[in-house]
Formats: C-alpha cells, structure tokens, sequence
C-alpha cells in the first residue's frame, strides 16, 4: 500500500503507562451493541517504557514495537469476530517480521489467514493446525511467514487473558485482540516473552 499509513488512536492508560491503541469502525452489519464486564488490570505490573520505537522491557529486553497492519487484513480480522459470534474468532498473520535491534523496520502483516476456532468457545481458542499448515506454505510462496496470531474477545477487553499468556506458542510473534466488548471494536497488539505482556502500537497502511 502506499500513502501514509494510518496510526490507530492513542490513549496514554495511567494504569499501565503503555498507549492503549484503539481502532473505531462502523460495527459490522448493524449488529446491536453487546454489553460485557470489565476485565479487571493485570495484577502484577512490569516495568517497561518506550525508547524510540521500541519497548524495553526488564525482563524481555528490547522488542519491536510497531505492527504495520495491511488495512484490508485489519478489515478481515474485524468481520471474522463478528461473522464467528457467539464465539471467539481466530487466524494467523502473514508477512514480513521486524528488522533486527537497531533497525528502524517495522513488522509488516500483508494477509491474514481466518482458521476455524477448534476450541468452540466464547473464551478461548485453538488454532486448526491443518489450517496453520496451509497458512505456512501460502505465506512461503508468497515469500513471507507467519508473524502472529489473531483472536477475539467477545466480552471483556483488548488484552491478554492469563490463558493467552500461558498458550503463547512464540516469542516472536505478535499477538492481535480485537475486542467487541464495546459498540465500536477496538484492536490492540502485544508482544509476549517469557509470561510478560508488552504491549505495541498498530499502524493500519
């Protein structure tokens, strides 16, 4: 894509002194708003701030922390958590990982791949691993790989569950929510290294 990529709106969160990056869209279909709980802030807090582009982190060290989201694989993931209601939604990211520390290359995700949510559940999700297989050599012949995953939540917020903590299979990838709990959807992408959240602004290009 060209143009100037389009920077989610940032608002700075006291509790978590992170940018919470909120994503506004019509809602999807005219689908009545859904009401939910807040989940309540993580317990423990990490100590992490912002260093140019990058995250440093006291346990995970230094992280990309720009995603560039291709605006129709953002388009995507949005209708899916809609279209897989009442469950949770979930696919995988294909594109092209970060540069190396000291490099100024963000993360580009170019496809996403929908895959079936094999758990069943309006709280968790499994990815279909045939369906991760076939993502994996698409993504190849493309020249590209999976950079990370993308699920939803159906009722509560943006953010890592301890479940998705636990289940995190890849330090390297980047982890995508999109959060229905409010009439508008909300988007947000964190990285997660070792049990620790950090979480990372969106550019949608």
């Amino acid at each position: 894509a060209t143009g100037r990529p389009l920077v989610l709106k940032c608002e700075i969160g006291a509790i978590h002194t992170l940018a919470s990056w909120t994503a506004r869209t019509p809602r999807a279909l005219g689908q009545p708003g859904r009401s939910g709980h807040r989940q309540a802030p993580p317990g423990a807090a990490v100590r992490r701030r912002c260093s140019g582009r990058r995250w440093v982190s006291e346990n995970a060290g230094i992280l990309d922390c720009v995603l560039h989201l291709d605006a129709l694989a953002y388009s995507q993931m949005v209708a899916l958590a809609y279209d897989d209601l009442p469950l949770e939604a979930c696919g995988l990211l294909g594109g092209r990982p970060g540069g190396p520390v000291g490099s100024s290359r963000p993360a580009l995700a170019t496809t996403f791949y929908p895959t079936a949510n094999l758990a069943n559940s309006s709280k968790v999700y499994t990815v279909d691993p045939k369906a991760h297989l076939r993502a994996e050599r698409d993504a190849e012949d493309r020249g590209h790989e999976i950079i990370g995953v993308m699920h939803s939540h159906t009722h509560t917020e943006a953010y890592p569950s301890p479940t998705d903590v636990a289940q995190a299979p890849d330090p390297g990838w980047h982890y995508v929510i999109v959060s229905l709990r409010d009439n508008a959807p909300t988007l947000r992408s964190y990285r997660i290294v070792g049990g620790e959240v950090v979480e990372e602004p969106v550019a949608v290009i």
